[in-house]
């Protein structure tokens, strides 16, 4: 079976440009806030349970759920509402 893949050059005015770069910034924003949080949490979970560590600690409440998939798009919800433009940005 022979397939050919079609690749086609789009050319976008200024404002579309402009529209599609915020996307990104939001995109990328997102995506940083939520590996923020990950890494946070098991970096809160690392610490032996007999001593803790004199270089750095990292404080988190022990009732923190794990940010999964599913808790972090919990919490888009509420994201959307305190970041100003996001609603705009995330489909339903």
């Amino acid at each position: 079976m022979l397939t050919m893949n079609m690749t086609f050059r789009i050319y976008p005015s200024a404002d579309q440009e402009a529209m599609m770069l915020d996307w990104l910034e939001t995109c990328r924003r997102l995506y940083n806030r939520c590996l923020r949080d990950l890494k946070t949490w098991l970096n809160g979970k690392k610490c032996p349970i007999d001593r803790c560590s004199l270089k750095q600690e990292y404080i988190v409440p022990a009732d923190l759920p794990f940010p999964s998939y599913l808790e972090q798009k919990r919490q888009l919800t509420q994201w959307k509402k305190k970041i100003l433009g996001l609603k705009q940005f995330i489909l339903k």
